[in-house]
């Protein structure tokens, strides 16, 4: 361990953060649009993952419910990745791949956003939830990184975090997160 490590790691995050704000912008600014338009006409959001995915999806359903920085009304958003009894008992019954798309099939309603968060692109279980949303009519949107795997196709919308090194991509998911959540905020402060 020595300071030269840790200069080097904030110095790899500073340039992704670059890369984020030349090459993503315009991605973000649509999901932010695809999201606030969904929630103005009634619909909602349902977000998942795994491991540091499905924290992301519970901080930023956190922040759509709750508040991000503004006072407005509370917008409907559920991370699928909370219930303990659902995703036991789902994952017991039906394998642990089933254990989002279960949920999207019970929750998601055509015209609601459902949004599928992994890094590498290509977990099973997000890729299944985000098949079965599709065929329920739902709006798509997947969080990614590197190449994107095997989420594009599934995805209305794609945002590929510009890094293939996992923690960096995890870093920008959740700056992209902020920035989509002030956005949208923005959009229901005055309600």
């Amino acid at each position: 361990m020595n300071i030269s490590t840790l200069k080097t790691i904030f110095e790899e995050q500073s340039a992704a953060h670059r890369r984020l704000a030349s090459e993503s912008t315009d991605i973000i600014f649509k999901i932010a649009v695809a999201i606030a338009g969904a929630l103005h006409v009634g619909h909602k959001v349902l977000l998942f993952g795994n491991g540091g995915s499905a924290a992301d999806a519970q901080h930023t359903a956190a922040e759509l419910v709750g508040r991000f920085s503004r006072e407005r009304k509370g917008l409907p958003a559920i991370a699928l990745t909370t219930d303990t009894s659902i995703l036991t008992a789902v994952g017991n019954d039906y394998g642990f791949d089933r254990i989002f798309a279960r949920q999207v099939e019970a929750l998601a309603c055509p015209g609601d956003i459902v949004v599928g968060i992994s890094t590498s692109g290509n977990s099973p279980n997000v890729l299944l939830a985000l098949e079965k949303a599709r065929s329920l009519g739902a709006f798509t949107i997947g969080f990614t990184g590197g190449a994107g795997g095997r989420l594009a196709p599934l995805c209305n919308l794609l945002f590929i975090a510009p890094s293939s090194v996992t923690a960096r991509i995890q870093e920008l998911h959740i700056c992209a997160w902020h920035a989509i959540c002030d956005l949208v905020e923005a959009e229901f402060a005055n309600y």
